[in-house]
């Protein structure tokens, strides 16, 4: 029995994106909401303070922010449907996996050392640049080639 749940819950977790969250990250959560018939983004950026069911098919996190001197905190499924993307924004250098004692400090107090966000996503980030280049060029090219078909044909 438990042999199929783990093969249940591998198999969910490869449909969905492969991107990991730790404490310490700042990250940008895209909600889809439904107000009628009208469908909108909101964007929650907050601290992730836990990360749970890692192994689970069905991971959270905690997202906390504070705002008008009021702690706002959000559970986020990673893989719900209503969650279009999570973007990274910082990753500090933690030493807890759970940082609920940010609860009872001030935004000043809970200051951490944050790491170069683009060391980070660098895996990612070039190949886009070099498609686009490469597209971009291509495009160039072929406007180039038009305008001299053009003169000639004049």
């Amino acid at each position: 029995m438990e042999k199929k749940i783990i093969e249940f819950n591998k198999s969910q977790r490869a449909l969905k994106s492969e991107q990991e969250f730790h404490s310490g990250d700042v990250v940008k959560v895209f909600l889809r909401i439904k107000e009628g018939a009208k469908e909108r983004t909101q964007i929650f950026e907050g601290l992730v303070i836990a990360v749970k069911g890692g192994q689970s098919s069905s991971p959270t996190i905690t997202v906390r922010k504070v705002t008008h001197d009021v702690g706002v905190e959000m559970i986020v499924p990673v893989g719900s449907k209503n969650v279009e993307k999570i973007e990274l924004v910082k990753r500090a250098k933690v030493r807890r996996a759970k940082l609920y004692y940010i609860r009872t400090l001030t935004t000043k107090q809970s200051r951490m050392k944050y790491k170069d966000i683009k060391d980070v996503n660098k895996k990612d980030k070039p190949k886009v640049e070099t498609v686009k280049a490469e597209v971009a060029s291509e495009k160039v090219e072929e406007k180039a080639v038009e305008k001299v078909e053009e003169k000639k044909a004049e």
